[in-house]
């Protein structure tokens, strides 16, 4: 059971920035100016030396201002910082948010300061996020608590994917990729030196937040690793978590120490706690995505058996061996449905797989090959690697694919999960957003769609083995095909 007091990062009434600043190239000003773009609630900016900032009255003092304030946001120097938590605390904040540097990160002196933090808020019953962060960010609530100018950041739109971060400055370029890439993020929470609130926590409260289908996170260190494995044992089982950890070298342990003052520990260590917790690690920023854009729109699948429609055969064999090479298989079909293909599809077709319809294809042989395959009881997953700039494809064959597919899911005891490769330019890409738009995530390259097929079957065989995955499935049918 999460504690319900984190509810208060992500949907405050009103919130307080301590070290609000007239100044648009200080951290103090631009908070201001990013939560009055799209949050409702009431915003007090507090400077002793200025009455208003953005149109905002200003308060000297948290003290001073007459209404309740249900978060605070601190942006002062370090050593500032215990007094002004403590002035929150006989304000009655339930939360706060310390984007101060200059705590354990920087060495023992730190790291008494930021004791005494911990200490006054556990006094006035507060959680703490920090210190030395970034933010938190909220779509569908309009927080954001980050200090970068919205004209130079891009803040992806309201999305199933909630992502938690260790590092500061690699959150704030995942939030600025995901709006360039238009993924949409539920919760971002920058986490710095995790004084209080830590993955465990969040794990917690995103494990029944009804907007986050899927968790991603950032890690450099665990310093409370027992908490968190219980934390993941028990969230596994009913969403996915999606991991890419740093500090996998030694050389990049230490640096992890001297960034956020962490230990980093063994990399073996986690690998074995991710794999004994249902986690799914990843290597990289697209490749943690890639894998979380899957498990957000699609199915787990139920086995390793993986069919390939392509309408070209080089394509086809690329993606065949990326299968085989992550441990995929790509069966031979059996005569049954190899007739039943070669009834749909052109002289010319390989109705085998792959299932290469040719360049001459046209969306009747994408779809209903489709179907065959789906109905076969011979594969677990499809890649769909459609060349749309063939003549004889369509615009609408995205719109036509997809509804088909969603059809036949619906009758299905378990649904087929497909993902897409698609290569090419600006009009490729256009056909590649509406599909991933309804739900079909799409790839540049043939490798990173099998990727996504691996994790969705590791997934999936993590959920057969804690009992769950029948569960998972009728959730979400609800969600996707009802």
């Amino acid at each position: 059971m999460y504690d319900p007091r984190i509810e208060v990062f992500f949907n405050p009434r009103s919130i307080a920035i301590i070290g609000a600043s007239r100044n648009p190239a200080k951290v103090g000003y631009q908070i201001v100016n990013n939560l009055s773009r799209r949050y409702r609630g009431r915003i007090y900016p507090v400077n002793p030396l200025a009455k208003e900032i953005l149109g905002f009255r200003c308060y000297p003092t948290i003290l001073d201002i007459p209404d309740e304030v249900d978060l605070a946001v601190i942006s002062v120097p370090a050593p500032k910082v215990p007094d002004v938590a403590r002035q929150c605390g006989e304000k009655g904040v339930k939360g706060l948010i310390v984007i101060s540097g200059g705590f354990k990160e920087i060495g023992p002196e730190g790291a008494e300061l930021e004791r005494r933090l911990v200490e006054i808020v556990k006094k006035y019953n507060m959680r703490l996020i920090g210190p030395n962060v970034v933010g938190v960010y909220v779509p569908k609530t309009g927080v954001n608590t980050t200090f970068l100018n919205p004209e130079r950041q891009g803040f992806p739109p309201h999305g199933p994917i909630a992502f938690l971060s260790q590092s500061g400055a690699f959150g704030i370029a995942v939030l600025d990729w995901a709006a360039m890439r238009g993924i949409g993020i539920s919760k971002f929470v920058s986490l710095g030196n995790k004084a209080d609130i830590d993955e465990a926590d969040l794990l917690a409260y995103l494990r029944e937040d009804p907007d986050t289908r899927v968790i991603t996170m950032y890690i450099e260190g665990i310093e409370e690793g027992r908490r968190f494995v219980k934390a993941l044992k028990e969230t596994t089982p009913y969403k996915p978590v999606i991991t890419l950890k740093s500090g996998r070298t030694e050389a990049g342990a230490r640096a992890i120490s001297s960034h956020t003052g962490s230990l980093a520990g063994a990399d073996q260590v986690y690998s074995a706690v991710f794999k004994q917790t249902g986690v799914l690690r990843t290597y990289g920023m697209e490749e943690l995505f890639d894998v979380a854009l899957a498990l957000a729109y699609q199915p787990p699948a139920r086995g390793n058996r993986v069919a390939i429609l392509t309408v070209g055969g080089g394509s086809g064999v690329m993606a065949t061996d990326a299968c085989i090479d992550l441990g995929l298989q790509v069966p031979k079909l059996s005569d049954k449905t190899v007739v039943k293909l070669k009834r749909v599809l052109l002289p010319i077709a390989s109705p085998y797989n792959p299932v290469d319809v040719t360049g001459s294809a046209t969306d009747e042989h994408l779809i209903e090959s489709a179907e065959i395959l789906m109905r076969s009881g011979e594969i677990d997953a499809i890649i769909w690697i459609p060349y749309f700039m063939v003549p004889g494809l369509t615009e609408q064959i995205v719109e036509k694919f997809v509804e088909r597919v969603r059809k036949v899911n619906r009758e299905l005891e378990v649904p087929i999960p497909i993902v897409g490769a698609a290569t090419g330019g600006t009009y490729t890409w256009n056909q590649a957003g509406k599909a991933e738009k309804l739900g079909i995530p799409m790839y540049l390259s043939v490798e990173r769609a099998a990727k996504a097929i691996w994790a969705l079957y590791k997934y999936g065989e993590w959920l057969r083995k804690v009992g769950t995955f029948e569960t998972y499935i009728e959730e979400l049918r609800r969600r996707l095909y009802m």
